[in-house]
C-alpha cells in the first residue's frame, strides 16, 4: 500500500462517555459586519425566549441518556448580555435535570463592553469558570471596521479585570485577514494578547458570508474580497509567534499552553455526544444530528406547545465518514484510519493514491495509522479535506 500500512485495524481506547451542553443566547447589542450566526438586536422577546430555553432544558432532559456532563457552553449571540438572575435560572435548570460532573467546565462567551467589575463578580458567583472573550482586535480602526461594540481600552481592561478577580481560565478570540497595508497591526494584536497570563487563544480568518453586511458590500463591489494569500501569511505569523510563547496548536484555529484545551470544543472534535438548547442550536446523540429552528418566534411557539422545533438528520455511512474527516483532520489528534474504514469499508482503497501523493508532497503525515496535516497542509486544510471526501451520489 505504499505509504499506508495494511495493519490499520488498531482498536480505539475505551470510549469516553462524558457529554456536553450548548446554550444558544440569540441576542446582541449590534450586528458585527462579518457575523452570520443566528441572533437578534431586538430584545423585546428576551424574557419569552429565555423562558422557552429553560423549558426546552426540561423537554430535552432524556436526550443524553443520563450521561455525565463535563462542559456547559453559553454561546450566541452575546450571552454576556444576560443578567446574573437570568444566567442563574438556566444553570439551576441544567443542574436539576442533568448529571453535572464535579469538574464541570462552564464557559461564557463575552464581549469586552459587558465585562465590568460587577459582571465579573456575578460570573464567579454563578460557578462560571471559563470566559471566551470576543476581542477580535486591539486596534480601534479594525474594531470600527467590523462594527464591534467595544474599543481597545475596554478589550485590555476586561482581561486584566477578570484575571485580577479570580477567573484564571480565559480564552481570547482574534481575527486575522483584515485588510491592511502590512502585517504590523496583526503582529501587534498577537503581542498584546500574549502580554496577559492567558492559556488559550482562538484565531479565525475573516470570512465573507453572503447574508452579512460584508457579504452585501462585496456583492455590490463596495468592498474587496479577502486576500487569501495575505490571510495565509498572517496565519503563518500567528503560528510562529504563538509557538515561541509555548502555545500548542491543537486545532487549526485553537491554541493553548499547559494543556488547557477547551473541553467543550474538544468534545465536538472527538465526536462525543452533545445537546444544543435554544434557537438554531445543534445536537448529536452519537447516531443522529438535529438542529433547532433559527427563528425566535417560531422557536418559542413550538416550545410552548411542548414540542422541540428541530430537524433530525440520520447520517449515512458516507456522511459519517466525511464528517469524521472534516472534524478530526483539523486537530492534533488526526484522523484514525481504523475508524474511517469502520465507518466506510473501502475508504482507504478510494483514497490511497491521493493520500500517498499528498504525503510525498509534504501536506500530510502518517503515524500509527493516523493521518495528520503537516504545517504546510494546515495552510490549505479545506482543500485537502475536500480531496478526501467521498462523493455522495
Amino acid at each position: 500500500m505504499g505509504v499506508l500500512s495494511k495493519n490499520y485495524l488498531i482498536r480505539f481506547a475505551k470510549k469516553i462517555t462524558l457529554a456536553g451542553i450548548y446554550i444558544h443566547i440569540p441576542f446582541c447589542k449590534q450586528a458585527c459586519y462579518y457575523c452570520d450566526f443566528h441572533f437578534s438586536t431586538s430584545l423585546k422577546n428576551r424574557n419569552t425566549v429565555l423562558e422557552a430555553i429553560q423549558y426546552e432544558i426540561y423537554l430535552q432532559k432524556d436526550y443524553l441518556n443520563n450521561e455525565s456532563i463535563d462542559s456547559i457552553y453559553f454561546g450566541g449571540g452575546t450571552p454576556s448580555l444576560l443578567e446574573e438572575r437570568e444566567l442563574s435560572q438556566i444553570i439551576e435548570q441544567l443542574y436539576k435535570y442533568f448529571q453535572i460532573g464535579e469538574n464541570i467546565e462552564i464557559t461564557l462567551e463575552a464581549n469586552p463592553d459587558d465585562l465590568d467589575l460587577q459582571k465579573i463578580k456575578s460570573i464567579r458567583r454563578l460557578g462560571i469558570n471559563r470566559l471566551s472573550i470576543g476581542i477580535q482586535s486591539f486596534h480601534d480602526p479594525h474594531l470600527q471596521f467590523m462594527n464591534r461594540a467595544h474599543n481597545s481600552i475596554e478589550a485590555q481592561y476586561c482581561v486584566s479585570n477578570a484575571i485580577e478577580n479570580g477567573i484564571n481560565d480565559i480564552s481570547i478570540d482574534l481575527i486575522y485577514g483584515i485588510p491592511s497595508e502590512d502585517h504590523s497591526i496583526w503582529q501587534a494584536d498577537i503581542s498584546k494578547a500574549l502580554e496577559f497570563p492567558i492559556n488559550h487563544i482562538s484565531a479565525y480568518c475573516l470570512t465573507i458570508e453572503p447574508k452579512t453586511v460584508f457579504g452585501k458590500r462585496v456583492s455590490k463591489q463596495r468592498m474587496m474580497p479577502i486576500d487569501d494569500e495575505f490571510a495565509a501569511e498572517q496565519f503563518e505569523v500567528l503560528i510562529d509567534q504563538l509557538s515561541k510563547s509555548e502555545f500548542e496548536q491543537y486545532e487549526i484555529s485553537n491554541f493553548c499552553r499547559g494543556g488547557h484545551y477547551s473541553k467543550h470544543n474538544s468534545s465536538y472534535w472527538q465526536q462525543r455526544k452533545y445537546l444544543g438548547i435554544g434557537p438554531s442550536a445543534h445536537s448529536f446523540d452519537g447516531l443522529n444530528r438535529q438542529f433547532n429552528i433559527a427563528n425566535n418566534t417560531h422557536y418559542v411557539r413550538a416550545i410552548n406547545d411542548h414540542k422541540i422545533p428541530c430537524t433530525v438528520e440520520s447520517l449515512s455511512a458516507t456522511q459519517k465518514a466525511n464528517e469524521y474527516l472534516l472534524i478530526t483532520l483539523r486537530t492534533k489528534w488526526g484522523s484514525e484510519l481504523y475508524h474511517l474504514t469502520n465507518i466506510f469499508p473501502g475508504w482507504i482503497n478510494l483514497f490511497e493514491r491521493e493520500i500517498n501523493q499528498m504525503t510525498k508532497s509534504g501536506y500530510l503525515t502518517i503515524k500509527d495509522n493516523t493521518i495528520f496535516l503537516s504545517a504546510k497542509g494546515k495552510l490549505i486544510a479545506d482543500e485537502i479535506t475536500l480531496k478526501l471526501f467521498i462523493d455522495e451520489k
